[in-house]
């Protein structure tokens, strides 16, 4: 926890690549990968600690799946951080700071909200669209002989 909190304070008060966030993904003892938080330099509102940290896991292992892993946060996960590690199969994650701590200041806990609502009440609209031709490909998909589930 200490390194993500390292990481939390280079990203965001020294080097100003993003807000101050810092992840480490550990397994078996070994850390798989450590970052801070890029949104800034990267310009991508998805770049992070917790998701740059897990892509450059996924790479180191060569999978998408880190069973096995423990994330250590330097904050609550936000809802997409959460997801990823969701997605990723991590194990566990410890945080430091809580949402409370900087809500002031980052909406995590706004968007744990917004997601709660009907799709029609959301900040961000969402509608379904031409259903039947997704669902062509998910049949063909489901037709292959391999196919990956993850």
């Amino acid at each position: 926890m200490a390194q993500a909190i390292h990481l939390m304070h280079q990203a965001g008060v020294v080097d100003k690549t993003g807000g101050p966030f810092g992840a480490v993904i550990v397994r078996d003892g070994e850390i798989l990968a450590a970052s801070g938080n890029s949104v800034l330099r990267d310009n991508d509102p998805s770049a992070h600690a917790e998701v740059n940290a897990i892509r450059m896991a996924c790479k180191k292992v060569g999978a998408p799946n880190l069973k096995g892993a423990t994330l250590f946060t330097s904050c609550e996960c936000c809802p997409m951080c959460y997801a990823t590690a969701y997605w990723a199969r991590i194990d566990r994650i410890y945080y430091a700071a809580a949402w409370t701590d900087y809500a002031d200041l980052f909406d995590d806990s706004s968007i744990s909200i917004d997601m709660k609502k009907p799709y029609a009440e959301r900040t961000v609209k969402v509608e379904q669209m031409v259903q039947a031709d997704a669902q062509k490909v998910w049949l063909e998909y489901r037709a292959l002989q391999q196919k990956t589930r993850y």
